[in-house]
């Protein structure tokens, strides 16, 4: 017979639900950085990897502050990563010609190479690990963590 749960008893069974929950996306977050990392061109972060990918995906320039924001990092950070990205030849960054303190980031055609080799370095091994659980528990566990995602970026409650 089971034991009717009380007031007392939900939040405990919530809060380690929650803790459950956190610990298992941290430590996926930790090994898939890990992963796609060693699987990265050398000399290539995650950091500027994700840049690349989402200028290659919008197709427009953006300024620091826009990226920055996209990215929930600082403007110094976002700075730090672009003049890595101006170094290696993977962006433009040039001058805003009607307000000169503002800057707009476009990806060059070095970047879109490096992002597509990035990817494909990367993407098989994630490719494994998917038909390894089996598209349609994945399939099952999005709507979940784009929920979750959408929550911490202070989304619709």
């Amino acid at each position: 017979m089971n034991k009717p749960v009380t007031d007392i008893e939900k939040p405990q069974s919530t809060d380690r639900l929650a803790a459950s929950l956190f610990a298992e996306v941290l430590i996926a977050d930790q090994l898939s950085r890990n992963l796609i990392s060693k699987a990265l061109p050398r000399g290539m972060q995650i950091s500027h990897f994700s840049v690349l990918n989402l200028l290659a995906h919008v197709n427009e320039e953006r300024t620091p502050a826009q990226l920055a924001e996209a990215f929930h990092v600082t403007r110094g950070a976002m700075t730090n990563t672009l003049s890595r990205l101006e170094w290696a030849g993977h962006v433009h960054i040039r001058p805003d010609w009607d307000d000169a303190r503002r800057k707009f980031v476009s990806i060059s055609p070095a970047g879109r190479a490096a992002r597509d080799a990035a990817i494909a370095a990367f993407m098989p091994l994630i490719a494994e690990v998917v038909r390894d659980i089996g598209a349609d528990r994945v399939r099952g566990a999005l709507p979940v963590l784009r929920e979750l995602r959408i929550r911490l970026e202070g989304g619709p409650d």
